[in-house]
């Protein structure tokens, strides 16, 4: 019983193939346009005003968006539906269980997880997205559901028309394979 449960984490499959250099120059610069002008907006629009527009689990999701294009994990109801919902869920969870922070913070991991499930939403930076709404921080937290639009709604919609317009320069790619 235990060797058959072993022997499943052998893998079934060979290793993807590689990509050409086309898709590795785009990825590219997708993942620098993405994230540089959510940065720059960041940068020129939020520096003194206690908002902030720039989280790690935009990291995630450019990696996605410009590097895994057909991926229903990265097209845009996935993107904006799963970080949005992941964002209520986030902060709920840190105003409902802020005195015992690591159960705020599974509460929303597992959550959004399941939110994002029932929604056909799954992208799976909104788990970083729940996750940073409760550890944050005070910078974080002060927001309350403003996080939900900045900087999780309009970051994410940024980097959607960064990956609308870099994804479909080259002939080989197309973006999005769906968008409800």
């Amino acid at each position: 019983m235990i060797r058959q449960y072993l022997k499943k984490m052998q893998g079934t499959t060979i290793s993807p193939p590689g990509v050409n250099r086309t898709e590795i120059l785009c990825s590219w610069i997708g993942g620098f346009l993405g994230i540089a002008t959510v940065g720059y907006i960041n940068e020129k629009l939020c520096n003194g005003t206690g908002m902030i527009m720039l989280i790690g689990s935009f990291g995630a999701s450019a990696v996605l968006l410009y590097g895994a294009v057909k991926s229903p994990l990265a097209q845009p109801r996935n993107l904006m539906g799963g970080h949005i919902l992941s964002a209520l869920i986030g902060v709920t969870s840190y105003q409902l269980f802020s005195s015992h922070i690591w159960f705020a913070a599974a509460a929303a991991v597992a959550t959004a997880i399941a939110l994002m499930h029932i929604t056909k939403t799954l992208h799976p930076p909104g788990g970083a997205t729940a996750l940073i709404a409760v550890i944050g921080g005070d910078q974080i937290h002060s927001l309350v559901y403003i996080y939900v639009l900045v900087p999780v709604g309009i970051g994410a919609f940024v980097m959607l028309i960064i990956a609308l317009l870099v994804n479909n320069i080259p002939r080989s790619r197309r973006y999005p394979e769906f968008w409800f």
